[in-house]
């Protein structure tokens, strides 16, 4: 909101300079209060309130309105929060072979290396993320503290990598360097330092590990009436990355915090048992090989399809007809490109349906037990839901990059990798809808906005949280799906927990906290930001600018800042101080109203930490009603606004009338004769 309006009477804005100082002679106007109970409302509010006092930070408009402290802009990062021309980042390419027999994965991996850094490098550092399963992990230490059993577990004695090789080559001759594991980390060291700027070298790599029944609610083995299906995510070692910012990011992996990942081309070999369906990231590029006559021929009929046509339908499914003839196991290849990661499913009980979008093969796999009955409705309508999806931000935001999108039901309860996401068997109705929005939102944060998950979960989970508020209202054609961390009341409820701000690490966060942190309150924020602080308009132009910008890059919050800034034309260093970086309260507060001649004096308040523009709504005593709308500005030099209303006396006053605002205190926000509800939100 720029500015204040007033259609009816002059309104002069007023800074008063401390609490208390008032012109003599003002009579005060009485407040009437009704419709309260007068007993155990009274203790519980009183209760509540006295909570909401000690949360309170003094509001200091110096520390309210400083500039944060960003890192200087340079050529990597200029200050408009673009990539700078000497922007850079490192590349990793996979070229895998795997097998899966009897829970146990063993392979080989080679990557190809690229050094795009102006550093020589010593040194390479690894992810071993399926170390966190052994059941001495640092991981697992830290669930035995927990009070609560720890959603990220599935500890095991056998649980780990075993690596049985390690070669490196540069073009030249293969040499076997020298490792170390510590815990989730690898660091390979080099004879000769890879050189910078471009120079590449090939690293292999022989693994092997038993898959855990319930891997960190990301991965592991179901077993369901019909047969067994795996989720294999975190399956393969990983390079860390090496960025301008913090150098090699390594850290262990304990569960909570997720990752940070370069981006590459994979080519990949999953070789299993015949009566296994295999799902993956990537196109699979040999279908006459791994599939009947029928299934290719149904795979093409959806692939000109909007609606969803079945590959192997509830029929079928775990039937010895719809695998190929012969004996032995098949290998499914598949190819991904401009990737960060890879995850594969594979079961012998999948029902598997497809459509599309333009140019995007969207398909569903999941067992029959997840279809719905009695009235309910199920994984069937799995493929609709993420059609819906794949299209809306397409349309919004960014196209979807890649050839296929596919939705899994299994054990992980939701989990997103390129082109591939987990979302549990037992979904159904509204938040099967959510979860598949959810995850597959999450191709845009951070599949191809390539965010640091690990110290930012804000702008992994809170980005796509926030795109998913608008997509469940265009899915159900007005009302949010499951929105209710929007509602401005939640938010209060959120923001109640002082201690900890948006900007915490991921590991960093209570668990109980995350939910708050990481997913509801920045994607709240973002909304009140793009609604009530920039408009939709410049805002929406803003976000997809920084999403083309930062597309297959690395970029760190002073980035997106930046960005906001630039494309907007407003300093909002208040605004991401006061909900990201601390962990303030928002109450605003009508203090007093006064009466003096013709003309009526609110005092208004911040008792919070947070300034935000203040929305007014008047009614005077002939019924007439007028809203102001007064900048954040005001608050720069003190705490307390003054509006003066010249004209027909006041008989009610209310601040943030649509209830937009996340105020932690609303009964300090009318004051008046009577009850006046909620208005109607404005156009």
């Amino acid at each position: 909101m720029r500015g204040y309006r007033s259609k009816r009477s002059p309104v002069r804005l007023v800074a008063i300079m401390g609490a208390g100082l008032w012109v003599s002679g003002m009579a005060p106007l009485r407040a009437q209060e009704g419709g309260l109970d007068e007993s155990a409302k009274a203790v519980a509010d009183s209760i509540e309130l006295a909570r909401v006092d000690s949360l309170r930070r003094v509001f200091d408009p110096v520390r309210a309105f400083a500039q944060l402290d960003l890192p200087e802009p340079d050529a990597i990062r200029d200050r408009s929060g673009t990539p700078g021309e000497a922007y850079w980042q490192q590349r990793a390419d996979y070229q895998i072979q795997v097998s899966l027999e009897d829970g146990h994965i063993r392979g080989t991996e080679r990557i190809t290396y690229t050094n795009n850094s102006p550093d020589d490098l010593s040194s390479l550092w690894l992810q071993l993320d399926q170390n966190l399963f052994n059941e001495n992990s640092l991981g697992a230490q830290r669930a035995e503290q927990a009070e609560n059993k720890p959603r990220h577990g599935g500890f095991f004695d056998k649980g780990g990598f075993d690596i049985t090789g390690v070669t490196v080559s540069d073009g030249g001759e293969l040499s076997a360097p020298e490792f170390n594991i510590e815990d989730t980390m690898m660091e390979v060291f080099l004879e000769q330092p890879l050189a910078a700027e471009g120079q590449q070298l090939e690293l292999k790599i022989d693994f092997e590990f038993e898959i855990p029944e319930t891997g960190g609610d990301r991965m592991g083995t179901l077993k369901i009436d019909d047969g067994i299906l795996y989720q294999l995510a975190q399956w393969y070692p990983r390079m860390f990355t090496y960025d301008d910012v913090n150098g090699w990011n390594q850290s262990s992996f304990l569960g909570q915090g997720e990752w940070y990942l370069e981006y590459g081309d994979f080519d990949v070999e999953l070789t299993v048992p015949r009566d296994l369906i295999v799902v993956a990231t990537g196109e699979l590029l040999n279908p006459e090989e791994v599939l009947t006559p029928q299934q290719v021929g149904r795979l093409e009929e959806a692939r000109g399809s909007d609606q969803t046509v079945f590959i192997i339908d509830a029929e079928e499914a775990g039937d010895r007809s719809t695998r190929p003839t012969g004996e032995g196991p098949l290998t499914w290849r598949f190819r991904a490109e401009n990737v960060r990661d890879f995850a594969w499913a594979a079961s012998d009980a999948f029902v598997w349906d497809a459509a599309s979008w333009e140019d995007v093969l969207i398909m569903s796999a999941y067992p029959a037990e997840s279809i719905g009955t009695r009235g309910t409705t199920g994984w069937e309508r799995s493929t609709e839901y993420l059609r819906h999806s794949v299209k809306f931000y397409s349309e919004k935001w960014f196209r979807y990059p890649y050839p296929v999108a596919i939705n899994v039901a299994g054990l992980a309860l939701g989990m997103e990798y390129p082109m591939i996401v987990f979302c549990s068997w037992q979904s159904r109705g509204a938040f099967l809808f959510s979860v598949t929005d959810h995850e597959i939102g999450h191709t845009w944060f951070p599949m191809i906005v390539g965010s640091d998950e690990r110290r930012y979960a804000w702008m992994d989970e809170g980005f796509n949280t926030f795109i998913n508020y608008y997509s469940g209202i265009d899915f159900s054609g007005g009302d949010p799906i499951l929105g209710s961390f929007m509602d401005p009341g939640q938010i209060a409820d959120d923001t109640r927990a002082p201690g900890h701000a948006v900007l915490t690490p991921a590991d960093s966060i209570p668990e109980d906290a995350l939910g708050v942190l990481a997913y509801n309150k920045p994607a709240a924020v973002l909304v009140l930001l793009r609604d009530r602080v920039i408009g939709p308009e410049v805002f929406d132009a803003a976000f997809k600018k920084y999403i083309e910008d930062w597309a297959y890059k690395h970029p760190q919050p002073a980035d997106f800042i930046r960005t906001m800034e630039d494309v907007s034309g407003l300093d909002l260093d208040w605004f991401f101080r006061a909900w990201i970086y601390e962990d303030a309260i928002l109450d605003q507060a009508i203090e007093s109203v006064r009466r003096t001649g013709d003309t009526t004096v609110v005092k208004i308040v911040n008792r919070g930490g947070i300034p935000m523009p203040l929305d007014v709504r008047l009614i005077y005593r002939d019924g007439e009603e007028e809203r102001l709308e007064v900048p954040v500005e005001a608050w720069e030099v003190d705490g307390t606004y003054v509006l003066e209303v010249v004209g027909g006396p006041v008989r009610h006053v209310q601040l943030d009338p649509d209830g937009a605002m996340p105020d932690a205190n609303r009964s300090n926000n009318v004051w008046g004769r009577g009850i006046v509800g909620r208005s109607p939100p404005r156009d």
